[in-house]
């Protein structure tokens, strides 16, 4: 089979540059996300060993598969997910204006582990239209370099990325400034007119799963700025 000799090199061109970058990412971005699952096992048996009321307060780690992981703080749930694919950044986001991404393209390709903070009851009572929120995220690259866009992780913003090598003790620094702002994080009392009208479906399947719709701050805009 003949075809363009200049189009099958730049196939070739291209699985050799852009494709085994975007695979040695993936590698850092797993063994990273390898490292949090053992770092989240640690804190757990930790907490619960100095904590005053163990008997009242639940710290508990669960390993859910390859690529989650969660974290139930008393009231909390965090949930740690590795995404298996690999992005790039629009043109307009401000890690094009970083040094570091601007000396070779290729240090832009970013692995992401998201985190995300739910109530434990939502899974307890199996409330599946409960919410959730994303107050963190990691990104890493080719040569595990990193920043944290979420809620208080001002410290690892995109403006230090190309800067520090992704490590236990940065890993720890971000699991416990999520964590931190997870439990400040309280549920607020919803507007009254959001409730005051209820459906006999709604209420029925109340009694039955306790599932009316909750999330912290509930009909409350919540932004993507740190608070």
């Amino acid at each position: 089979m003949e075809g363009d000799p200049n189009k099958r090199t730049q196939i070739i061109n291209t699985l050799n540059t852009k494709s085994v970058t975007k695979q040695e990412v993936y590698n850092n971005t797993f063994e990273v996300f390898n490292m949090l699952k053992d770092i989240l096992h640690e804190m757990s048996g930790e907490i619960n060993e100095t904590i005053a009321n163990a008997r009242l307060v639940k710290v508990e780690y669960r390993d859910r598969g390859k690529f989650e992981a969660q974290i139930q703080i008393a009231g909390d749930m965090l949930i740690f997910s590795m995404h298996t694919n690999i992005f790039e950044f629009n043109r307009e986001h401000s890690i094009w204006q970083n040094p570091y991404t601007k000396q070779d393209v290729k240090n832009s390709y970013c692995g992401i582990i998201n985190i995300y903070d739910f109530l434990a009851d939502s899974f307890k009572y199996n409330r599946s239209s409960d919410e959730g929120y994303l107050i963190g995220r990691i990104f890493i690259n080719r040569e595990r370099q990193f920043f944290v866009e979420g809620k208080r992780q001002e410290t690892y913003s995109h403006e230090t990325f190309g800067t520090r090598t992704i490590n236990k003790e940065h890993l720890t620094n971000i699991i416990e400034t999520a964590i931190l702002y997870a439990i400040d994080f309280d549920l607020l009392v919803p507007p009254y007119d959001t409730l005051k009208i209820v459906a006999v479906e709604q209420m029925n399947t109340k009694i039955e799963n306790s599932k009316i719709q909750t999330g912290k701050r509930l009909g409350y805009k919540f932004n993507s700025d740190d608070v």
